[in-house]
This record gives C-alpha cells, sequence and structure tokens, in this order.
C-alpha cells in the first residue's frame, strides 16, 4: 500500500528538519543518513523516495534555512521599525545576545553553515551565497534608513558591521563551554563597538 501524497509531503519535510538541526550541530559532511533518518524517524531506506542524493538533502536543507533566514531577519526589521526602536541596535543586541549563542539548531544560518559553507557542493554554496546576499541587502537597507548614509556607504558599513557580528558570534559559541567569561565578553564588547560604529562608521 502506498503512502498517501499528504504523508510523503510531511515524511519530506521531517527528513529536511532533522538534517537542518544535526547539520547545524555537527556539519553536513559528520552526518550519516542511517542517523539522520532515525532521528526524522524513518528507516535509511526511505531516504532515496524523498531524495536523490545527500547532496540533494544539503541543497534542499540550505535552501530553506537560508529562506526562513531572510523572513525571520525581515520580520525582525519590521517589528523593530513598528516599535519605534532602533531596527539597527535591535539587531545587533539580538545577535550578539546569550540567547542566539545558544540557539545553534534555530539561529542565523548564514553564522550556522558558515563553517560548512566552503565544503559544500557547488549548488548549495550557491543558495548559501543568494541568501547571504539578500540578508546583507535587507541590512544595508535599514543601515541606509537609520543613519541617511548613500546606498554605497550604507553597503560598505553592512559588509564590515556583519562580518564582525558573524565572527564574535562564531568566536563566542567556540569558547562558551571551556571559557564562558571570556565568551561572554567577546559578545559585549562587539556589541559596543558595533553600536558606535553602525551610526557613526
Amino acid at each position: 500500500m502506498g503512502v498517501s501524497r499528504q504523508k510523503a509531503a510531511q515524511n519530506h519535510d521531517a527528513i529536511v528538519a532533522a538534517a537542518e538541526t544535526l547539520f547545524r550541530q555537527r556539519g553536513a559532511e559528520a552526518v550519516g543518513l542511517v542517523e539522520l533518518m532515525a532521528a526524522a524517524g524513518m528507516t535509511r531506506g526511505g531516504f532515496y523516495n524523498h531524495f536523490a542524493s545527500k547532496g540533494a538533502l544539503v541543497d534542499a536543507v540550505v535552501a530553506k534555512a537560508m529562506t526562513d533566514g531572510l523572513a525571520n531577519f525581515t520580520a525582525a526589521l519590521d517589528a523593530s521599525g513598528e516599535r519605534g526602536v532602533d531596527p539597527v541596535d535591535s539587531q545587533i543586541d539580538w545577535y550578539l545576545s546569550s540567547e542566539h549563542r545558544a540557539d545553534i539548531d534555530h539561529g542565523c544560518p548564514n553564522a550556522g553553515f558558515l563553517g560548512d559553507a566552503p565544503r559544500l557542493d557547488d549548488d548549495a554554496r550557491a543558495r548559501y551565497t543568494t541568501g547571504l546576499t539578500a540578508n546583507l541587502h535587507r541590512f544595508s537597507q535599514a543601515i541606509q534608513d537609520v543613519t541617511g548614509l548613500d546606498e554605497k556607504e550604507a553597503w560598505s558599513r553592512t559588509l564590515a558591521l556583519f562580518s564582525q557580528m558573524a565572527g564574535a558570534l562564531l568566536l563566542s559559541r567556540a569558547v562558551a563551554s571551556t571559557d564562558p567569561e571570556l565568551s561572554d565578553q567577546l559578545l559585549a564588547a562587539a556589541r559596543q563597538d558595533l553600536h558606535t560604529r553602525a551610526h557613526h562608521g
């Protein structure tokens, strides 16, 4: 007896969701299909009913993560504006928070897949690049709106600010369990510096 189209779609989504969590935690290369399918509540044999290869799954995971990340980022910026809060400062505070540091499974995919990105296949790297670029353009628009910089200046500032944000987050995560104090200091120092430079260059 075959699986209904609705059930097949649910199984597909469950595999992608399980894969995203595992890939964020350990990297795509470190996760085998047996473990992956078990995490999705299925057996390894069912994998190829949904994906032609593990590479195709990685592509789907990165595409979904980057799309979801942009939607969440846009919603956060819009919500800040609606509350009358500076959206750039608000984003810096969230990005470099202890809560975001701990949320490896669901945090910013630009940072979450950063370590994996150079090792992904061409399709997945293209998805990552497209998603990162879209996030940068959205952030640049917010910076332009807040500071009054022209488009070129806002883009340049965005590249510098986001590079520092992602770097500080990943460094903080790297030492969180071995030196919690240093981990907190990395976030705090970057927040303080970024708040100044976001508005004054």
